[in-house]
C-alpha cells in the first residue's frame, strides 16, 4: 500500500472543495511547492495534485504552481497530475516538466482511445480519473454529468495501459461520511489495475483529536493532505505543541504508521484477517486486488 497526499489547486492556493463545490474551499495557503517538500520529508513516495480551474475550465492556470510541485519533490517523490488534462498536448507537457503520471478524467469519458495513445507512449504514466456521484462519472472539474457508470469506464479502459484508477465518491469528498468500501470493492473485483482510493472520508469513531499533544487535528485529510496541512500552515499551533509536540506527531503520523493504520482499516471492512500492531486511521490510498 502508497500513500498519496494530495494538493488541490484553485488561484495558485492550497484549498480543499467539499463535496466538489469550489464555493466552499478550505483554504491552506500560497505555498503548494513548500507543502510538496514536507510531504516528502514525512516520507511520502506519492504526491497527488490537482488543478482544480483546468478541471473546470480546460485552462492550465495553475502550471507554474504545478512546476513548482514537481521541482521540489523531484528526488523525493514521485507526482502525479490531474486537473484539464484533455488532450495529448497538455499531458506531454506535464510529463516533460518531469510528472511521473498524468490522470486523464473527462478526456477518458470523452475521448476513451486518447488514453490507450499516451499509455503506449507512456508506459505507467497514465492514470484514469473516475469521479463519481451517484454512480455518474463526473467531468469538467465535476460540474457535469456523463452518463457513464465507474464500472462502464473501467471496462472500457482498463486494457489500454491503465497505470491506476483514482476512485473518488464526491457525495463523501470532504464530508467525513467514511470511506464507500463497498463501491471500492467493486472496481478493485472488475479490473486488475491498481486502484487508488481518492479523498476518502473519515472514519469518525476512530479519528483522534488531541490539539494540546498532537499535531493532526480533527477533520478530512484529503489524502492525508490536509491533516498535514493545518500544521504546516499554522506556526503558532506549532509553537503551543513545542519540540516534544512535534516529535510526538512525527512518530504517530510518518508515512509508515499512517499506512499501517489504513491498512488495518480496509482489512477489516474488507473482511480480511487483522494486521499487527496497527490502528485505524485514514488518508488516501492505493490498494490492489
Amino acid at each position: 500500500m502508497e500513500l498519496y497526499p494530495a494538493i488541490d489547486l484553485l488561484g495558485g492556493r492550497v484549498v480543499r472543495l467539499h463535496q466538489g463545490d469550489y464555493d466552499r474551499a478550505t483554504d491552506y495557503g500560497g505555498d503548494p511547492a513548500g507543502v510538496a517538500a514536507s510531504f516528502v520529508a514525512q516520507g511520502a513516495p506519492w504526491v497527488h495534485v490537482v488543478d482544480l480551474d483546468a478541471a473546470r475550465t480546460g485552462d492550465p492556470v495553475n502550471r507554474a504552481a504545478v512546476e513548482a510541485v514537481v521541482a521540489a519533490a523531484a528526488g523525493g517523490a514521485r507526482v502525479q497530475v490531474g486537473g484539464g488534462v484533455r488532450d495529448e498536448a497538455a499531458a506531454e507537457l506535464l510529463l516533460e516538466a518531469g510528472a511521473a503520471r498524468v490522470v486523464l478524467g473527462t478526456a477518458a469519458v470523452v475521448d476513451p482511445p486518447l488514453v490507450g495513445r499516451l499509455a503506449a507512449r507512456h508506459p505507467l504514466g497514465v492514470a484514469v480519473g473516475l469521479d463519481a456521484r451517484d454512480g455518474d462519472v463526473a467531468v469538467r472539474g465535476w460540474t457535469a454529468g456523463s452518463g457513464a457508470s465507474v464500472l462502464d469506464l473501467v471496462a472500457r479502459v482498463a486494457d489500454d495501459g491503465v497505470a491506476a484508477f483514482v476512485v473518488t465518491d464526491i457525495g463523501r469528498d470532504g464530508t467525513l461520511a467514511g470511506p464507500d468500501v463497498r463501491g471500492l470493492g467493486a472496481v478493485v473485483a472488475a479490473t486488475g489495475v491498481p486502484v487508488i482510493a481518492s479523498a476518502v472520508g473519515g472514519i469518525p469513531d476512530q479519528i483522534r483529536h488531541e490539539k494540546e499533544g498532537l499535531l493532526v487535528p480533527a477533520g478530512d485529510p484529503a489524502a492525508l493532505g490536509d491533516a498535514l496541512l493545518e500544521v504546516l500552515q499554522d506556526p503558532a499551533h506549532a509553537r503551543r505543541l513545542g519540540e516534544a509536540g512535534r516529535q510526538r506527531a512525527d512518530s504517530e503520523f510518518s508515512h509508515a504508521t499512517m499506512v499501517r493504520r489504513i491498512e488495518a482499516v480496509y482489512h477489516a471492512a474488507l473482511g480480511r484477517p487483522p494486521l499487527p500492531d496497527a490502528t485505524r486511521e485514514e488518508s488516501e490510498l492505493r490498494t490492489t486486488p
